[in-house]
């Protein structure tokens, strides 16, 4: 018996396909130096077949492309918890943990709030930006659209926002840390210790994060292991958040005469703080642990690659520049915002 679905195996397979072609892209020497994961690729060629082949694709492929976008995607996202630990976040203490829980909640605010009352862009188009922004990229995206049901256009945007102000980032910071200049002093004034948790905490995308240490000439394995741990402590608090974000859905969409709620619990996001927990048992062999993130990542690939695949451009109609602003918003906050809150919670606490 077939663990899939009725004429869902072609499509899929199709799919992979695609995603191990974004895979080797991804190791080409010139665009992993420009921190572009697989995901990001996996989207781009995605909707470079949605705009050009996929008028002229069997039909029956879509099955399996809807398949690897929804089911797929919620096992990925289960899968994920492997790459944490709650040892790792107990290691940056309060001042990362706050910092992650600030940044994570404010940003999600204020691209919600600019998104949808100052740019007027639709709900699921906001709340997708704003989630990109705030936890984790590319990842967070994804992780966010089975919970809004949101259509793959809205998710395509929101990771091209990610891909666009999460790229300024890598480039940015190390400026403000060392300086334009080689042995020069950037003018932020921290600590590798500060710098680390600033970055992990406001920084888009994990692949993001981790470059930005390794561009600093003058960065210490204290700042990069600060920097990619408190930036794992926001992956993991997207569990509670998905499960807030589905309470408030639930309870927005309560008809004025006193209807029902109707409460939908995203479980993969409870699956996946077990997973989380079970990791930190350390009961499965580290080789094991590795091979199931390589697992994971491949898998994560073919639910973003398929997302590409159902984005159609006729379909941008009407967003415009809004989710540029939105998602410059944000990177604002992040950048000015996460330093104060960074630089108020290490001197405070």
């Amino acid at each position: 018996m077939s663990i899939f679905p009725k004429n869902v195996l072609s499509g899929f397979l199709f799919v992979a396909l695609f995603s191990v072609v974004a895979i080797f892209i991804s190791k080409v020497e010139f665009i992993h130096n420009l921190g572009l994961s697989p995901l990001v690729i996996g989207i781009v060629l995605g909707i470079i077949y949605a705009n050009s082949l996929h008028a002229k694709a069997p039909e029956h492929l879509q099955s399996g492309i809807i398949f690897s976008a929804k089911k797929v995607l919620r096992f990925a996202i289960v899968l994920y918890g492997f790459r944490l630990t709650f040892q790792d976040i107990a290691a940056v203490g309060v001042h990362g943990f706050l910092v992650s829980l600030t940044m994570l909640t404010t940003t999600m605010l204020i691209g919600t709030f600019v998104g949808m009352k100052i740019f007027k862009m639709d709900r699921d188009t906001s709340i997708l930006t704003a989630a990109g922004a705030s936890v984790c990229g590319a990842a967070a995206v994804l992780a966010t659209e089975p919970v809004l049901k949101a259509e793959d256009y809205k998710t395509a945007i929101a990771v091209s926002m990610v891909v666009l102000f999460g790229t300024a980032s890598m480039f940015l910071y190390p400026v403000m840390y060392e300086g334009f200049i080689k042995d020069a002093v950037g003018f932020l004034h921290m600590t590798p210790q500060q710098f680390g948790i600033y970055t992990g905490g406001s920084i888009h995308e994990v692949a993001q994060v981790v470059a930005v240490p390794a561009s600093i000439p003058h960065s210490s394995p204290e700042m990069a292991h600060t920097a990619v741990i408190v930036k794992m402590t926001r992956v993991i608090l997207i569990a509670p958040m998905l499960i807030v974000l589905g309470l408030i859905l639930a309870y927005a969409s309560k008809d004025n005469r006193g209807g029902k709620v109707k409460l939908v619990i995203p479980w993969f996001a409870v699956y996946f703080i077990m997973v989380a927990g079970f990791n930190s048992l350390h009961l499965i062999p580290k080789e094991v642990v590795h091979y199931i993130n390589v697992l994971d990542t491949f898998l994560l690939t073919m639910a973003m690659t398929a997302l590409g695949m159902g984005t159609i451009f006729s379909k941008f109609k009407g967003v415009g520049a809004n989710a540029f602003y939105t998602a410059l918003t944000m990177f604002v906050w992040l950048v000015v915002g996460g330093f104060v809150v960074t630089k108020f919670i290490t001197t405070m606490f």
